[in-house]
């Protein structure tokens, strides 16, 4: 006799299957995106109503232009490579933009260093895990309708638009203060 088939033993498996293809999909839509041209370096792509600025020299892009920070604003216009290598005290790699985050890398050789950009709700968020957790929020007067700064980090809020930039570097969290507060004044300007 042949074998019987269990067949609420292969609706759940069916059921199941289906369940995991989003995230199948998701987990190859992210290796693919690491796939490419061996040395290419990825351009953001620009913010609804802005222009992608042509390549200045070689395979370096150019830094996106800095617009105003409406709603859905590119988080890597917000703070330049030159302003985020300033503010990490080394060279770093060309900016990575996944939704409303921005996150500058050191390359592997160099020191550890890492400048993240968010914008919008993800900014506000990270601003309220912050207070969650306990960590020491200091207000910065007279920057936008509200700013904040912490070890290795600054809050903005102006007009309604949050914008957060933590600094992740090896040495002293108190040296970064100044930096992080001038940093602060800049992209309040740009809001």
């Amino acid at each position: 006799m042949g074998a019987s088939v269990d067949l609420p033993v292969l609706n759940r498996i069916y059921v199941g299957g289906r369940a995991v293809l989003p995230l199948l999909a998701v987990l190859v839509t992210l290796g693919l995106s690491g796939c490419g041209t061996p040395g290419a370096e990825a351009t953001p792509s620009p913010a609804p109503g802005q222009q992608r600025t042509p390549a200045t020299s070689g395979n370096k892009p150019a830094e996106p232009a800095l617009p105003s920070a409406g709603v859905g604003a590119n988080p890597c216009a917000l703070v330049s490579r030159p302003e985020a290598e300033k503010l990490a005290g080394t060279s770093l790699n060309s900016p990575v933009l996944l939704a409303e985050t921005c996150t500058y890398t050191a390359p592997p050789s160099g020191p550890t260093a890492q400048v993240e950009v968010f914008v919008g709700e993800t900014a506000k968020n990270y601003l309220t895990a912050e207070r969650g957790i306990g960590h020491d929020l200091r207000p910065l007067s007279g920057v936008g309708d509200e700013a904040y700064i912490e070890d290795g980090g600054i809050f903005v809020n102006k007009a309604g638009r949050w914008v957060s930039v933590k600094l992740v570097r090896s040495n002293d969290p108190a040296e970064n203060n100044g930096p992080l507060e001038d940093l602060a004044r800049t992209v309040s300007d740009r809001i």
